[in-house]
């Protein structure tokens, strides 16, 4: 489902040339879980959005569900986001000027779903929060953000599924709730999950754990 060749990221500091990722090779079969770890500043996020298309690298490819992201342009990119992948942030990323019901029918809506509303209220209802479709962000607690961004990601059924720290914002008791919504609603889906993470309750659901440090892999354990 995702494939990354010889994948290598460099960007331009002060100082020189300075190299995140480097001789990155990665496969990710279709229903996957795989957590992605490391202390930071080792490449986590920079990898993920390298493997989403959401950034391009100065080496090597990315293949999604078979697709060379290489050889598109970021238009072609997002388009493939938007029909094949789901995203959770740590900051929840919702527009709060629309309600719970209304961020996650948007994406939707930009897809050309008939049934945006449908759909977005089943989401939310999966996500536990039927009797909160209404309520804007600012009137819902983090967790509750948090499961109206799960709801939004897998609205649209991605194949893939990728989330960048989605319990970081949250205490100890409300992040155990999200991992267990996240685990829960990827299962029924069938998606490919790929999570960056500091949480060992999130890897230990996971898969399979990939240690980077350094900008490379240095393991890749069940």
């Amino acid at each position: 489902m995702v494939q990354a060749v010889q994948l290598g990221k460099q960007v331009t500091s002060p100082a020189g040339p300075l190299t995140i990722l480097q001789d990155i090779n990665l496969d990710i079969i279709s229903g996957e879980s795989i957590a992605i770890i490391g202390v930071s500043g080792s490449g986590k996020s920079t990898l993920l959005g390298l493997l989403a298309g959401l950034d391009v690298p100065t080496q090597g490819r990315v293949l999604l569900d078979g697709i060379d992201l290489g050889t598109l342009d970021e238009d072609g990119r997002a388009r493939i986001r938007n029909r094949r992948v789901g995203f959770v942030f740590q900051s929840f990323q919702l527009l709060s000027s629309l309600t719970a019901l209304e961020n996650v029918m948007l994406p939707l809506e930009l897809s050309g779903h008939n049934d945006a509303r449908v759909v977005a209220t089943l989401r939310l209802e999966e996500a536990g929060l039927g009797d909160r479709l209404l309520h804007y962000p600012s009137q819902l607690s983090g967790g509750e953000q948090q499961r109206v961004a799960i709801a939004r990601a897998f609205a649209g059924h991605p194949k893939v599924l990728f989330a960048d720290e989605p319990t970081g914002n949250l205490d100890e008791t409300t992040a155990q709730n999200i991992i267990q919504l996240l685990f829960r609603l990827n299962r029924d889906h069938g998606a490919t999950l790929v999570v960056v993470t500091h949480d060992e309750n999130i890897a230990r659901y996971c898969d399979r754990r990939l240690t980077l440090a350094g900008g490379k892999i240095i393991s890749s354990t069940p």
